[in-house]
């Protein structure tokens, strides 16, 4: 499977290092979960960026894609001064962007 583009690019920026780039990748009303912590928007997203991802120089690899019931499930490896090893993000994007797989 082709990564979509919300998702390369959401690698991208964070393998950048761009902040703006990587807000970018979500709506308004964006969720994300990590580890039993809850963000809600841009504002809580960018904290969570601040102190877990891009403020800790993370760099991500994806080691594999797999698309069900509306979410992606990605593999992915990650380097950084923060959390390093392999794990699964899974993200819920668009119907459009499911539409041109």
């Amino acid at each position: 499977m082709d990564t979509p583009d919300p998702i390369r690019r959401f690698v991208e920026a964070t393998n950048a290092g761009d902040t703006e780039a990587f807000l970018d990748n979500f709506t308004p009303d964006a969720f994300l979960s990590d580890w039993g912590r809850s963000f809600r928007g841009r504002e809580q997203i960018a904290r969570w960026n601040q102190s877990e991802n891009i403020g800790v120089q993370s760099r991500f690899s994806i080691l594999g894609i797999a698309a069900a019931d509306g979410t992606c499930r990605v593999r992915i490896a990650v380097e950084g001064n923060g959390f390093n090893g392999e794990g699964d993000m899974v993200f819920t994007l668009a119907a459009s962007v499911y539409r041109a797989w």
